[in-house]
């Protein structure tokens, strides 16, 4: 919601089917804070289940409110966080809560297994250790990829951001995504994966469109050779081709972000091939690790 009540966001709709899930009745209660929240709170029983309301209802809850995390710690005892997802945010019931639990605070099963799985990710033996990173920009990447330098042999840039790294090196990318703030820490990467020996692998060709449509007009070029009004989509075949090879040689794979517009059926190719060949080196025994928001959407669908 955008910070304001909207019945359409509350969590009255999805009672009766965590209820069925747990097999025990959830009781509800239609603020997170305050008499309403606390009387159904301090009275539970052993047992019991109360869903909270929705705390993006209140604007404290992203402006990570102190007053409003202290408001929310009234109705437990125990603090434990297993949203994976949202873990990385400074808000009210993420971080800021913690503090008025200053022992009793804990991560869940599902954060603690995402934690072992990078963990095992990072600092994995079982070599080569390939990284695909895609996604529309490179701005949002930075700091992963800088980290990876240091752990990957193969790192494979793809998606929107792959763009920013042909104009970077002299190529023409036509109306292609591309943020040239980063030109400069695009170039920055390149050097420091040759210094580092680790081999940086950029798609070779591209399904370039008149439009952002999925009934645009396409055709497929060599990707520093871009035609004015047009953008790239997706990775061509023989992009595919490449980085298929080097993911089916891999040990251990992290892939964050798609190589395309892969909501828009016509430019989904690339992204499914990598799942696939993803999907494939896991079966011959490779470890393989997804994250991010799209990349889990992409597999989903």
């Amino acid at each position: 919601p955008k910070d304001a009540l909207d019945d359409k966001y509350s969590l009255k709709h999805i009672v009766a089917h965590t209820s069925k899930l747990l097999g025990v009745p959830v009781k509800f209660a239609g603020d997170c804070i305050g008499n309403e929240a606390i009387e159904i709170t301090k009275t539970m029983q052993p047992g019991d289940v109360v869903m909270l309301e929705n705390v993006r209802f209140h604007k404290r809850e992203t402006a990570g409110t102190e007053s409003f995390a202290e408001q929310l710690a009234q109705n437990g005892d125990v603090y434990i966080n297993d949203a994976f997802g949202t873990a990385h945010r400074a808000h009210a019931s993420t971080t800021v809560i913690a503090k008025f639990f200053p022992n009793d605070k804990m991560f869940g099963y599902l954060l603690e297994g995402e934690i072992n799985s990078v963990d095992k990710v990072l600092n994995s033996t079982e070599k080569p250790l390939t990284a695909i990173v895609g996604g529309a920009k490179v701005s949002s990447k930075i700091t992963i990829i800088e980290r990876l330098l240091d752990k990957v042999d193969n790192l494979i840039v793809g998606g929107g951001m792959a763009y920013t790294f042909v104009k970077a090196m002299g190529g023409e990318v036509g109306n292609s995504l591309v943020e040239d703030d980063f030109l400069p820490m695009a170039l920055e990467i390149i050097s420091k994966a040759k210094t580092k020996g680790v081999n940086l692998y950029i798609p070779t060709d591209t399904i370039i469109a008149d439009k952002f449509d999925n009934d645009a007009v396409t055709m497929i070029t060599d990707i520093e050779k871009g035609k004015p009004g047009y953008m790239g989509l997706d990775i061509g075949d023989k992009s595919i081709a490449l980085l298929r090879e080097v993911i089916l040689n891999s040990k251990t794979i992290l892939w964050n972000g798609p190589m395309g517009v892969f909501e828009m059926p016509n430019f989904q190719k690339g992204t499914v091939s990598i799942a696939k060949a993803i999907a494939e080196a896991t079966e011959k025994g490779a470890f393989s690790l997804v994250g991010g928001g799209d990349s889990v959407a992409a597999v989903n669908k």
